[in-house]
């Protein structure tokens, strides 16, 4: 059994380390100019990279247009990357970036869209099971109110503070991966949540 198990993690780490270096393979080749080293890469994250964006905007719309402007930055300055380096930990900073400009756009601007069931999960209530025989109204209408108070609550929060926050909580990041993410520390992180939840705590108070 334990030789079994040593063969296969043996192998796992075989193709782990073969799936690196193809990877650093496309990156050596992008960085020289090819477009179709580009779009491979493109094509290993960028499902991943729409999610994130999805998450913390929560617009469809304007989480394709982060999308576009993120690889966009990618293609303009992949040059810079050092390949000892994790390019997915780079490229998702360079989203954070992104995402983290267009939310303090939004903060000075003071234009926060409405989002409520944009994106198939805000609203909650729309993924019950329409076979039911009897949906309580009340409890659809409370469902929806309180989406629709922590969405107006999110919005209050500082850009930082917003992203921290849906990071946590809506992707599961540890706070260690948050701040490296964002370019900080782990206790920067952390203090940046504390601040979100005690803020949200307030807005919603009478909801708890």
């Amino acid at each position: 059994m334990d030789g079994a198990y040593l063969e296969l993690a043996g192998k796992i780490e075989t193709s782990q380390q073969a799936e690196g270096e193809a990877e650093r393979g496309l990156i050596r080749r992008a960085q020289g100019g090819d477009r179709t080293a580009f779009d491979a890469l493109v094509r290993r994250y960028d499902q991943e990279v729409l999610r994130m964006a999805l998450r913390i905007v929560r617009s469809p719309d304007e989480a394709q247009d982060l999308y576009q402007e993120a690889f966009l930055k990618v293609y303009r300055s992949i040059g810079q990357f050092r390949l000892e380096a994790r390019f997915s930990t780079w490229l998702y900073r360079v989203v954070m970036n992104v995402c983290l400009d267009h939310l303090r756009r939004q903060k000075t601007r003071n234009e926060v869209p409405a989002t409520e069931g944009e994106d198939g999960e805000t609203d909650h209530t729309s993924t019950l099971a329409e076979d039911r025989p009897v949906m309580n109204p009340d409890r659809a209408f409370q469902s929806r109110e309180i989406a629709r108070r922590l969405d107006s609550a999110l919005c209050r929060l500082s850009p930082r503070e917003r992203m921290v926050f849906e990071l946590k909580h809506c992707q599961g990041y540890k706070l260690k991966d948050i701040g490296e993410l964002c370019g900080t520390s782990e206790e920067a992180a952390k203090n940046s949540l504390f601040r979100a939840l005690q803020k949200l705590r307030v807005e919603l108070k009478d909801l708890c």
